[in-house]
Formats: C-alpha cells, structure tokens, sequence
C-alpha cells in the first residue's frame, strides 16, 4: 500500500472519531480531527501525482472517503440542529442519487470510470469549508461571517454538480 493510499484509509478511520466528538459536542477536536481529514484529502491526491502513485485502489477510496466524512459530518450535524435542516437533505440526496446513478450505469453493463470534475472539487471544497466554518462557530461564536449566505452558496453548488453528474450518466446510457 502506497502513502497516498494509506493517507485515505487515515481519513476514513477518522469519520467514526470525528462523529462522537460531534455526538458527545466536543467541539474542539470535533474541528481538529475534520480539519486532519481535510488535510489528508488534499495531501494524498498531491501525493499520489508528484510521486507517479496513483492507483485505481486510491482514485475509488478517495472519492468514497469524502463521501463518507461528509455525508458523516452533514447528517450529525444536521441531527443537532448545526445547519439548517435543508442543507444536509442536500449533500445528502446528491451523494445517493449519484451512487444511485452509478449502480443503474454498471448493472446495464455500461463502463464508468470515476473521474472528479472541477465543479465537484469546488461542490467539496465549499462542503468541506462550511463544516470547519460551523464548527469554528461553535468554538468562537459569534463569527463575522453571515453562515446562510455560506449554506446557500454550498447548496447552489451541490445542486450544479449533482446536476452536472446526472446530465453526465444520463449521456451514457441516452443512443
């Protein structure tokens, strides 16, 4: 197993952490362990690229590893009243309506390589940001940000991409 690799099996072993902090409300290292993670998903791919180590094993964990820290934070998050209900119904609908995607493509025998496109690396990215925010929030409230314009701009993106991914899928199985 490559470092790039390993990094992504560390971010994935860092979810269940990362939600019983959330559950039991220690914030602090709720914010340290997210912010690890968040860390380990760029270090990897950077990884992976300079040292010529991508793998297929690492180009699917990857983009399952983000699916779960996410998905994770969003719904126990969303559980404790930390965003607005609508912003985790989201996140959370675009994921499994791509996998969902995916599945249907694969099982009519057609071939699907995962390749991120930018506009999901900014969906991530704007993801990844809104739950540092909230939970710096927590931390050092009041922060000088206005956190709905955040959650709109996160939702509007997630929609785009989820949209982008559909028109996507929808272009591979269309003659």
């Amino acid at each position: 197993m490559n470092l790039p690799n390993l990094l992504t099996l560390i971010r994935i072993l860092l979810v269940p952490l990362f939600v019983m902090t959330v559950v039991y409300k220690c914030f602090p290292y709720a914010l340290g362990i997210f912010f690890m993670a968040g860390v380990t998903d760029g270090v990897d791919g950077l990884l992976a690229r300079s040292l010529g180590q991508k793998t297929k094993l690492g180009a699917t964990l990857d983009p399952l590893a983000d699916k779960f820290l996410l998905t994770s934070a969003y719904i126990t998050l969303g559980i404790l009243h930390l965003f607005p209900f609508w912003l985790p119904l989201i996140v959370v609908s675009r994921d499994v309506i791509i996998g969902l995607g995916i599945i249907v493509i694969l099982s009519l025998g057609y071939r699907y390589e995962i390749q991120p496109r930018m506009v999901s690396k900014i969906t991530t990215l704007l993801q990844m940001v809104t739950v540092l925010v909230v939970l710096c929030a927590k931390l050092w409230y009041p922060l000088p940000l206005n956190l709905f314009t955040l959650y709109l701009l996160t939702a509007l993106f997630t929609g785009i991409s989820g949209g982008y991914y559909m028109y996507l899928g929808i272009k591979i199985v269309s003659p």
